[in-house]
């Protein structure tokens, strides 16, 4: 294959390719996403070599797992939801790192807003908690949720406007008492 055309084929043709055992075409897909995927690690860490490693140990991880790409979704959405796992994967040895004393020392502030947020969860209805939980805190794409939840992706959108707005409504009549 010529580079020109490595250069124009578009990601689901690369995958294949990598598939096939062409390592040049693995090559141009981690062009195309480095970057942004690095940006993404650097606003994250706030540390570039932090970031360095983080975007080698993901890219080492869609090589491995190449096989398990769904074309169904772009391969940036798949590439995406590796990184963001593997900065999952870096806070929580980061947290087993930490000696126990800092593990629970937060600011009282911290605590404080973390309980009247467990609060507002708790008086939400068990669907919208969910959705607030899965889109916010755990950071599901809208399309993940609806794949995770077996709802259409409209259904999902609408139902997580609808629990995000009673969050707000929860929250003002928390800072009005």
């Amino acid at each position: 294959m010529e580079i020109a055309d490595y250069i124009i084929a578009d990601d689901r043709v690369l995958v294949e390719l990598v598939l096939q055992g062409d390592n040049i075409a693995f090559e141009y897909l981690f062009e195309r996403y480095k970057e942004a995927i690095h940006r993404l690690f650097i606003q994250r860490t706030n540390n570039p070599l932090d970031a360095d490693d983080l975007l080698q140990e993901t890219f080492i991880k869609v090589y491995i797992n190449i096989h398990r790409y769904n074309p169904a979704y772009t391969f940036g959405q798949w590439v995406y939801t590796i990184a963001r796992n593997t900065f999952v994967d870096f806070i929580r040895r980061r947290q087993e790192d930490l000696p126990i004393d800092d593990k629970f020392t937060a600011p009282p502030s911290n605590n404080q807003q973390r309980t009247q947020i467990e609060r507002y969860l708790q008086a939400m209805p068990p669907r919208y908690r969910q959705l607030i939980v899965m889109r916010f805190f755990e950071e599901y794409s809208y399309e993940e949720i609806a794949m995770k939840l077996e709802l259409p992706l409209g259904t999902v959108k609408s139902q997580i406007h609808r629990a995000r707005e009673q969050m707000c409504r929860l929250i003002a009549a928390g800072e009005n008492k």
